[in-house]
C-alpha cells in the first residue's frame, strides 16, 4: 500500500473512531456498552496514528495519538494515556515542536501524578532538547533541565541529575550567567570533596573544563584539593 492508500485508510479509521465516540454518548449508551465503544475508538485512533506515521504525515499522527490519549484518560487508563501522549509528542516533534511540547507536558502531568518521577524527568529532557534545537529558547531549555535534575535527585539518581546540571551550567555560562554556572560546579566539587571521592571530583573538574578551559591558577588550586582527597599531600600531577 502506498502512502496515499495508508492515509486514506487512516482517515477512514478516524471517522469510524469518531462514530463510536458519539455513539458512546448516546442516551442508550448504558444499554449498549459505552466503555466498549470508547475502547474500540481508542484502538482505531491508535491504528490510524500508526498508518499516518507510515505515510509520514506527522501532524495527523500526533493528532490521532492525542485523541487516543484523551479517551484512555476517560477510561481511567492513566498509563495508556501517558504513553499515547508521548507517542503524540514524538510524532509532532517532526512537524510541530510546540505541539510536541504540549503533548509531552500532558504526559509529564500524568506521570508525576502517578509518582513516576524518573520517567517524568526523562521527558523534561526531551522538552529541553526541543527548546535547544527547534525553538532555540535557551532559558526554557534551562528550566526543563533544572526540573529534570530536581526529579532525578529526588529519586537518588545523582549521576543523571548531574548530567542535567552540567547542561544548565553550560547554558548559564553561554547566557553570561556566570554566578549560576559557578555555583553548580562548586556544589558538585563540594559534594565530591565531602565524600572524599577522588573519582567524582576528577569527573566534575573534567565537566567544568569542557565548558570553559581552566586557567592555570584555578587548575593548581583544584589539583591541591584533589591531592588532599587522595591523602598524598600537595604536589605536581595531572588534575585529570
Amino acid at each position: 500500500m502506498d502512502n496515499a492508500g495508508k492515509e486514506r485508510e487512516a482517515v477512514q479509521l478516524m471517522a469510524e473512531a469518531e462514530k463510536r465516540v458519539k455513539a458512546s454518548h448516546s442516551f442508550l449508551r448504558g444499554l449498549f456498552g459505552g466503555n466498549t465503544r470508547i475502547e474500540e475508538a481508542c484502538e482505531m485512533y491508535t491504528r490510524a496514528a500508526n498508518m499516518f506515521k507510515m505515510a509520514k504525515n506527522w501532524s495527523a499522527a500526533g493528532n490521532a495519538f492525542c485523541q487516543a490519549a484523551k479517551l484512555h484518560m476517560q477510561l481511567q487508563s492513566k498509563h495508556d494515556s501517558a504513553t499515547s501522549f508521548v507517542d503524540a509528542g514524538n510524532a509532532y516533534k517532526k512537524a510541530d515542536p510546540q505541539e510536541a511540547i504540549n503533548c509531552l507536558n500532558a504526559a509529564i502531568d500524568i506521570y508525576t501524578d502517578m509518582g513516576r518521577f524518573t520517567i517524568a524527568a526523562k521527558h523534561h529532557i526531551t522538552i529541553a532538547e526541543i527548546y535547544e534545537t527547534e525553538l532555540v529558547d535557551i532559558e526554557k531549555a534551562i528550566a526543563h533541565y533544572e526540573q529534570s535534575a530536581d526529579y532525578y535527585k529526588g529519586e537518588e539518581s545523582n549521576s543523571s541529575a548531574n548530567k542535567c546540571l552540567l547542561k544548565v551550567a553550560a547554558y548559564a555560562a553561554q547566557l553570561e550567567q556566570y554566578q549560576k554556572a559557578i555555583e553548580i560546579f562548586e556544589q558538585k566539587l563540594l559534594e565530591a570533596h565531602e565524600e572524599q571521592n577522588s573519582e567524582a571530583y576528577t569527573e566534575a573538574v573534567k565537566e567544568f573544563d569542557s565548558i570553559s578551559r581552566l586557567d592555570q591558577w584555578l587548575t593548581t588550586m583544584l589539583l591541591r584539593i584533589k591531592k588532599s582527597i587522595q591523602g598524598d599531600g600537595e604536589g605536581d600531577g595531572d588534575l585529570k
